[in-house]
């Protein structure tokens, strides 16, 4: 059984289900289409929720687990919303030795989110990734397209208050 993976609850409107429903059935079944059917269904809803997943599975005509498998498998797809502001630590080698997993660990208490999630309220997501380029910063986390490079666990109260 696959279960909900976002803690946020679905929200999805009767406009996007249309948009969905019509390019599903521009795709006239053609399983082969599945990848591209859901990279729109991204796109229309932000995230693919278990809710979208399964509209995908009847409407292309696959098993539930077949969607579910590719969504978790390729990167591009997200399971949860992103928030307003989306907060990616970098775990790369250099930060990591430098105190990345400090830091993602004092965002992950401030939000009071894991990574992976979004606040109720929407406004931040949080992401642990790889190598951003930046390891002369390290470490090194994103908020959208800001950089925040040597920073210290005591720093990111500060550093997310400018984004309330």
């Amino acid at each position: 059984m696959l279960k909900k993976i976002s803690n946020i609850p679905f929200a999805g409107t009767a406009e996007q289900e249309a948009q969905l429903k019509a390019l599903m059935a521009g795709c006239k079944g053609d399983r082969s289409m599945l990848m591209h059917v859901m990279q729109e269904a991204q796109n229309i809803y932000g995230y693919l929720p278990i809710e979208v997943q399964k509209m995908i599975a009847e409407g292309m005509d696959v098993p539930l687990e077949k969607v579910y498998g590719v969504a978790t498998f390729y990167a591009l797809f997200s399971l949860s919303p992103k928030g307003k502001y989306n907060v990616s630590v970098c775990l790369g080698t250099a930060c990591y030795v430098k105190g990345s997993q400090e830091i993602l660990d004092k965002i992950c208490e401030v939000l009071g989110i894991a990574p992976g999630e979004c606040t109720s309220d929407l406004k931040f997501s949080v992401e642990a990734c790889r190598c951003i380029g930046a390891c002369g910063l390290a470490p090194v986390f994103t908020i959208n397209d800001d950089v925040y490079g040597r920073v210290t666990p005591d720093e990111i109260p500060e550093i997310l208050a400018k984004y309330q």
